[in-house]
C-alpha cells in the first residue's frame, strides 16, 4: 500500500514538474505589452486618455480600411460620366478634363470658343449669361427650329452662318465666357459624384471596424484613470495599436491611434501614445 501511494505520488509530483516547466516556457516564448496614452489640448498640458479601449490588430487599421473599401469599390470616373443624363458632347469633355464642378469660378478659363459650339450645355449656358442685351454686339441666331424640317437647307445655311459668327466674336471677346458656372447648375455631375464618395465613406467607416475586430483582432484592453494598460501573453511579432474609428479627445484636440509595435519573446514592449504618432480626428472624419 505504501509502495503504492509513493508511485502515485511520484506521478503527480512529475506532472506538475512538467506543467511548471510548460508554463515558464510558454511565458517564456510570449511577451507583454504595456501603454500610456496622453493627449495634449492646444496650450495646455497633457491629459491621460481614461476609462479607452485599444485593440490590438495583426494588421494596420489603414489597410483594414483600404481591404474594405476596396471590395466596395466606387464606379470608375468614366463610368460615372457614362451614365449621367447629358448630352454626348459633354460628355466627351468631362473625360477629357479633370474636372467635374462645371459650377466652379473661373470655368471659362478652361473653356474655348469650339468647347462653347460643340457641347450644347455650353451654348446654352453662353447664351442665357449674354443674354437681355447687356452684351454688346454679340451675334443672333437667324435659324428657327420650324425651318429644321420644312426648309432644311435654310436652316442649316443659316446655323452654320450664326456658328461662324459666334465663333469669332467669341475669339475675340473671351470675357464674355465669364459667369457661364452660374447657368450649369442643372446639370452639373459634382453634387452626384461628392454624394456617392460620401456615402461610399461612411459605408466603409461603418464596416471596417467590424471587419478589423472578426479577422484581425488579437487582445483588447482598457485604460485606467491614469491612460495606462497592458497586455500579456502576446505571440511574438508585429502588431498594431489602434483605435479603430473611435475618437480620443481632450479640450480642442480630437485623434486617433494606429502605431505598429513590435513584440518579443519573453519582453515587455512599451508604447506611448500621443499627438506625435496620433492622426487628427477632424481630417480622418472629414468628407
Amino acid at each position: 500500500m505504501m509502495k503504492t501511494r509513493m508511485a502515485v505520488l511520484a506521478v503527480l509530483l512529475g506532472s506538475l514538474i512538467i506543467s511548471a516547466s510548460s508554463f515558464a516556457q510558454t511565458a517564456t516564448n510570449t511577451g507583454g505589452l504595456q501603454l500610456t496614452a496622453r493627449i495634449t489640448p492646444t496650450a495646455a498640458r497633457p491629459e491621460p486618455v481614461r476609462q479607452f479601449t485599444f485593440y490590438i490588430l495583426s494588421k494596420s487599421y489603414a489597410d483594414v480600411s483600404q481591404e474594405v473599401e476596396a471590395g466596395d469599390a466606387i464606379p470608375s470616373r468614366d463610368k460615372f460620366i457614362d451614365d449621367l443624363k447629358i448630352s454626348p458632347e459633354l460628355k466627351e469633355w468631362l473625360k477629357a478634363h479633370e474636372i467635374l464642378d462645371l459650377t466652379m469660378p473661373g470655368l471659362d478659363k478652361a473653356l474655348t470658343a469650339d468647347d462653347v459650339l460643340h457641347v450644347p450645355e455650353f451654348l446654352l449656358a453662353y447664351q442665357r449669361s449674354n443674354s437681355g442685351g447687356v452684351t454688346n454686339g454679340i451675334p443672333k441666331p437667324k435659324y428657327k427650329d420650324a425651318d429644321r424640317t420644312d426648309h432644311p437647307e435654310k436652316y442649316a445655311k443659316q446655323k452654320e452662318e450664326y456658328y461662324s459668327a459666334l465663333r469669332k466674336f467669341i475669339r475675340l471677346h473671351p470675357e464674355t465666357m465669364s459667369g457661364m458656372e452660374l447657368e450649369m447648375d442643372a446639370v452639373n455631375p459634382q453634387r452626384k459624384w461628392a454624394k456617392i464618395e460620401s456615402d461610399h465613406k461612411k459605408h466603409v467607416q461603418h464596416l471596417a471596424p467590424d471587419v478589423a475586430q472578426t479577422k484581425y483582432l488579437v487582445a483588447k484592453a482598457d485604460t485606467d484613470l491614469d491612460g495606462r494598460a497592458g497586455v500579456s501573453g502576446l505571440p511574438p511579432g508585429s502588431y498594431w495599436v489602434s483605435s479603430l474609428n473611435l475618437d480620443a479627445d481632450a479640450g480642442d484636440t480630437r485623434v486617433r491611434w494606429d502605431v505598429p509595435v513590435a513584440i518579443q519573446p519573453g519582453q515587455t514592449t512599451r508604447v506611448e501614445l500621443n499627438n506625435l504618432n496620433a492622426t487628427d480626428a477632424h481630417a480622418a472624419s472629414a468628407p
